[in-house]
């Protein structure tokens, strides 16, 4: 890309340039020619991909899976669509994937885009702030100030997504006394500039409390506002009562039809009693079936075996899922079990460069990589698995090898990378070279 063109630039105009002929896939813009630009001006979401590679099998030796195959396809896009993929034509005027391979774009599943540090200078955490109510006295001095350029900040943040590859989001975005809805208005504008390549689902986020500071009557009205879930912070530590704070939530999600996603980050007595009475909550109420999540549920990876076979299941039939960092250290998830009993477990980078957490590179391809290690899923068949943890469960194979994505009229939802297969992405964490996001292509 030529030296002159900002990032912005880059990101505003890709749908156009890339059309007309594939030049920015190399990065090199410089070579479209104004009829190319014209004719992809007139392109609009239509556009043809050739040599894309996707994966069509498994190969085994003695049973098991050893390798995956390949082929290359010529793909056509129409109004935001898969409209057919069909048998490579390498002559065709189209543009050129180079052979990439490609996947399902990713999707961050629990990121709080309108609090960052991204785009300001380096400032590492404080010692200081060890707990969550150390944190939300500190929230309470930075936020004002903060809120200034907060719009600016989250376009970046989302631009380092789509760098990585994520082209959608489910964000927690403060509501809280000190910065009112402002949170939830200065992040509405910033998705607003970024529609044509990225969207989100927003958390209604009571990061101070409910009932620690005077946050009721702030939640009522953004629940009336344009978010999707109602959230919730540690109960019986921030509250003091896990009923009263897990009621307030439950019904006003209730009330205004929107689903639930608590931050739970109490491990010990208070994390299981709260797990259990969401449970309960859930299945008097089965309206909340598949719209309920539990964030981070850091009491599930401190129970014995027993009492977890016996929550997991209980989780898996009351359909509420689980969304998780994929945290090491003393804190590590119990994924492998969840999924045995069929839980939706989704995962998200949390803090990226924020006053919570100086790390976070963006990439959910790199939580799919960390599940591998973690949980010893080392073989072909098992890390091209671990891709449904950045992909929310759409594989490119079957279990059976059978390839599944993409079809016709899928969501034209893909990225492309330098990889030949998707254990090879997990493995390697394989750069991602463009983004397609409701057949806008974003780079």
């Amino acid at each position: 890309m030529a030296s002159s063109i900002s990032r912005k630039d880059f990101i505003k105009s890709s749908s156009i340039l890339l059309a007309a002929g594939g030049s920015l896939l190399t990065g090199n813009t410089a070579g479209a020619t104004s009829s190319e630009t014209n004719t992809a001006a007139s392109a609009g979401k239509n556009f043809t991909l050739k040599n894309v590679r996707l994966e069509t099998g498994f190969q085994y030796e003695e049973g098991e899976v050893t390798g995956t195959t390949t082929d290359l396809f010529t793909i056509e896009v129409s109004n935001g669509k898969i409209k057919s993929v069909l048998s490579n034509q390498p002559g065709a005027k189209a543009i050129d994937a180079k052979g990439w391979l490609l996947l399902p774009a990713f999707r961050d599943m629990h990121i709080h885009l309108d609090k960052t540090f991204y785009g300001l200078p380096w400032k590492a955490h404080l010692k200081k702030n060890k707990s969550v109510k150390d944190m939300i006295a500190f929230e309470q001095q930075v936020i004002p100030e903060l809120l200034k350029t907060s719009t600016a900040r989250t376009g970046q943040l989302i631009e380092l997504l789509q760098s990585k590859g994520t082209s959608f989001a489910r964000s927690h975005v403060n509501i809280e006394p000190t910065s009112g809805l402002n949170s939830l208005k200065n992040l509405e504008k910033a998705l607003e500039n970024k529609k044509d390549g990225f969207s989100a689902e927003l958390v209604a986020f009571p990061q101070h409390g409910i009932f620690y500071t005077p946050s009721a009557e702030l939640m009522k009205e953004a629940a009336k506002m344009d978010i999707d879930y109602i959230g919730g912070l540690d109960p019986y530590s921030i509250d003091g009562s896990i009923e009263k704070h897990m009621d307030f939530v439950v019904q006003l999600a209730l009330d205004h039809n929107k689903g639930i996603d608590i931050h739970l980050h109490e491990a010990g007595e208070s994390g299981v009693k709260t797990i259990e009475y969401l449970i309960n909550k859930v299945n008097e109420n089965p309206v909340l079936k598949g719209k309920t999540y539990i964030s981070h549920s850091f009491a599930l990876a401190k129970m014995d075996n027993n009492k977890l076979e016996e929550v997991a299941e209980k989780l898996g039939n009351a359909r509420i899922g689980i969304m998780t960092t994929i945290p090491f250290g003393s804190t590590i998830m119990p994924i492998p079990t969840l999924y045995k009993h069929g839980v939706d477990v989704q995962a998200g980078n949390d803090c990226i460069i924020d006053h919570w957490s100086t790390f976070g590179s963006g990439s959910i391809l790199q939580k799919a990589n960390l599940m591998a290690q973690l949980y010893g899923y080392r073989t072909e068949f098992d890390l091209s698995r671990c891709l449904r943890i950045a992909t929310h469960n759409i594989l490119p194979l079957d279990d059976k090898g059978m390839r599944q994505w993409p079809k016709a009229d899928d969501a034209a939802d893909m990225v492309l990378v330098d990889a030949s297969c998707s254990a090879e992405a997990v493995s390697r964490i394989s750069p991602v070279k463009s983004l397609i996001h409701e057949g806008n292509i974003v780079f």
